[in-house]
Parts: C-alpha cells; structure tokens; sequence
C-alpha cells in the first residue's frame, strides 16, 4: 500500500482504486457499474454533487435497462464510489475520461471539458498511470490535448483512446459484447488499455493510433446519419409523387440482399447530432470538405422545419378552428431501445418550430418513459400530460415524434375519435404503415407519406 506525507509530517495509507473514471453522464456511470460488476474498484469523478449523491446511493440519474439493480450492487458492496474530485489520499492504477464534448454556439466541439478532466487527472495520478481517453473528440486530441497535459506533470504514463460505441438502452450488454476499439501511442499502452477490457469482453481490436480509434468512433455514427438522411431523401421524393415511402422502401428490400435502406423518421440524439460536425472538423484541419457527410446533416436537421412546414399547411387546408392544440408525443431522442434521454432530441426542434409558425397554439406533451415533472421543469410553458390518452384527447393535431412501441398501441382511426373535429395525426416514424387504409381513414400523415387514406 502507498503512504503519503501530510502537512503535519504524519504517514497516512494512500487508497488505490483499480479504475478512475472523470464524468459520470450516460457513458461513464454504466462503463464505472460494469468495470465494478466485474470486480474492479472503481471511483467516479463528477462535478455535480446530485449525481454523485445519487450514484452514492445506488441511483441513476437516468434511465436505462438493468442499471438500477446492478449500480445499486456495486454500490452497496462498495465497489463503486462517487466523489466530486480526487482526494489527495486515493489514486488510480487506469483513469478514464469519459466526460462530453458538446458543440458550442458556433458549431465547433468544445474541448474545454476534456481539458479540465485531464487536469484533474494529471493531478492525481501516480507514477506509471494508464490513461484511456473515451469521450468522442476531434482527431487528434488525444495525442495533441490530452498527452500533453499529462506530459507536463513530468510522471510516466500509458496513454490509449477507447471510444465509446453503445446503444442507449442495451449499453450494460453491449458494454460485455460489443468489440472494444483500442488505439494507443504504443504497444505497451495497448497492451495494458486491453487487460482493462478484457475484463468486460474477449473481443477487443486493437489499431494503429489513437487517430485511428477517434476516426472509427466518428465514422460509426456518421455512416449511420448519411444513411438516415437518404432515407428522408427517398421520403421527401415519394411524398412529392404522392407515393408511400414506407411501400416502397419495404418492397425493394425484401429478398433482395443489395439494398437495406433505411425508413425515414426524425435523428438527431446525443451522438448523430454532433459526430458528424465533429469529423467535418477534424476535416477542415487537413483541408479537406466531406460533402456528403455535411448534406446528410443538412438533410436530416431541416426535417422538423420542412414537416412542420406540410403540418401548417394541412392546418390551414381544413381549417381548423383556433385555438389550436398541438400535441407532441415522444420528447425523447428514440423509443426502441426505450430511453429518457433528450439531448439532442430532433423532438425538441419540432417544438420550436411548431411555436414559431403558430405562436398562439396550446402545446402540449407527452413521453411514455420520460417523468412528467422533468418535462415540465424542461418545458415550463407547454402542457404536460402523464396519460397517452389525455393529450390526445381535444388535440387538432397529434404529433408522434419517436418510435416507443406504446405511441403506436392506438390506430389512427381509433385517435380520431378522441381528437378535435377535422384534427389529425402526423407521425414522423410509420407506427401504422402496416394497418390497411380502412384503419388509417382520412386523417393520418406520415413522413414519407402525406397524402391522406382514404
């Protein structure tokens, strides 16, 4: 065991933790829950002092499957700790930053985060420390921002960049399953970054570069947003031929191994909102504009704008009667696999800009996973309902704004029963595409899909 020297000249022993993990948001709580489920000691740095009060006390902070039971497990066994920063008696043997990099105003990741984290990292660490960078970056930071810092401190260090890659709502399984990305500056810091996976899963692959492993994580996201994107691309096509894109997209797919295109829908999230811009950055750098990369963006994040635009036009078309009461349903950024989490939440933008083309209407919202009261703290001027059926009930137009499998237990036609006279139902992800026309009736849009049933 280490000691340290206090101030008064006294030894005390100095606590070593197996793994230090800075920021406890989505990423680092369950990566820190899994690492101590599996028997390493773990303490979690974040600056919130809720969070850390809550982890404390075995509760996230937010939703996911299964992590209740198994935070409140290795809390309990005191395998997992929450602190609000390093104290000068505990350090690590592997620290891991995990903490966001959000875009600032002008479009450009923020960095100041990671800086900060590295800090408190450099600070704490002993001699011969392994550090893995996890959070989502720009090429190039971690051998550019994030060694140099730890440099500085003149100790001895391995250094790896592991990204990030699970699915919100599967994440303690795919954190055992999924093939874990390794990318160091050399083979010992490989070496040692994938003995701390392996603890998770067998499947680790290790690349060339920290470049290599930061690019990997960031064409991940971005192949899955251009692939998105030309979805929509294919739904505003179809809807200006008065085609169902759905129809379509489903039929030349099936038995037909070539082609796998996506179906439309509204995406954004915490990552397809924000990686693509981040690889467009790293671009820039080298000179380089990655065009098709950046119409994917432009198409997907126009989409609340251009629906909202057909939305207000069908308004007007049957004239509906004022005040009117718009209901968006689904605020989170996805349904399946069921989440709480609205960062970057496409949902969001159809709010604005429905509150932009109808100032005066009553908006109101619903989420099936989502508390009422946090809608409520994060909408303090819209209407929140806790019941599917209260929000429809009175509604001119009903909004389906993710995929949770609850938003399509009531068809259209049953809907219009409740909602306003001439009202009705846009749904931006196809809950219905599978019921016939008589189920649908006259008064159901789709993206992909605006032209009424009969």
């Amino acid at each position: 065991m280490l000691r340290t020297i206090t101030r008064e000249g006294k030894m005390e022993a100095e606590k070593v933790y197996d793994v230090g993990i800075v920021g406890l948001g989505y990423v680092g709580l369950t990566l820190a829950t899994v690492l101590a489920d599996t028997g390493n000691s773990v303490i979690g740095i974040e600056k919130r002092a809720d969070v850390v009060d809550l982890t404390n006390r075995g509760v996230p902070h937010f939703s996911e499957v299964g992590l209740s039971d198994a935070l409140n497990r290795v809390t309990v066994s005191g395998r997992l700790v929450a602190a609000q920063q390093f104290d000068r008696n505990a350090v690590c043997r592997t620290y891991i930053i995990t903490v966001g990099t959000p875009l600032s105003s002008d479009g450009k990741v923020r960095l100041d985060m990671i800086e900060a984290a590295t800090r408190q990292v450099a600070e704490n660490m002993p001699d011969g420390a392994l550090v893995i960078l996890r959070s989502t970056v720009q090429v190039e930071t971690t051998r550019k921002i994030v060694s140099p810092i730890l440099a500085a401190t003149g100790k001895r260090f391995d250094i790896a960049m592991c990204p990030e890659r699970t699915l919100e709502g599967r994440a303690l399984q795919e954190l055992r399953e999924l093939p874990q990305i390794i990318g160091a500056e050399d083979a010992a810091g490989s070496d040692r970054a994938a003995a701390v996976f392996q603890r998770l899963t067998s499947s680790i692959v290790k690349v060339s570069s920290p470049e290599a492993a930061e690019i990997v994580k960031l064409i991940d996201n971005t192949f899955r947003d251009v692939q998105f994107a030309f979805a929509n691309e294919v739904a505003r096509l179809c809807d200006a031929f008065g085609v169902n894109a759905h129809e379509v997209i489903s039929s030349g797919k099936l038995g037909y191994p070539r082609t796998n295109v996506a179906l439309p829908g509204l995406v954004g999230g915490p990552c397809l909102e924000k990686d693509p811009h981040i690889l467009l950055q790293s671009a820039r750098t080298r000179g380089l504009s990655l065009e098709i990369t950046a119409a994917g963006r432009l198409v997907n994040e126009r989409q609340p704008s251009e629906t909202v635009d057909f939305i207000s036009q069908e308004i007007a078309r049957r004239q509906l009667s004022t005040p009117l009461r718009v209901r968006v349903i689904g605020m989170a950024f996805k349904g399946v696999p069921a989440t709480d989490d609205m960062r970057g939440s496409m949902s969001i933008k159809v709010v604005d800009a429905l509150k932009k083309a109808h100032p005066d209407a009553e908006i109101g919202l619903f989420d099936p996973v989502i508390a009422p009261e946090v809608l409520a703290d994060t909408f303090p001027d819209e209407t929140i309902f806790s019941r599917f059926g209260e929000a429809v009930s009175g509604a001119s137009v009903v909004i389906i704004a993710n995929n949770h499998p609850a938003l399509g237990a009531i068809s259209p036609r049953t809907m219009s029963e409740f909602i306003a006279p001439r009202g009705f139902v846009f749904d931006y992800w196809n809950h219905f595409s599978h019921l016939p026309t008589s189920e649908l009736g006259d008064s159901y849009f789709a993206v992909g899909h605006t032209e009424s049933a009969a």
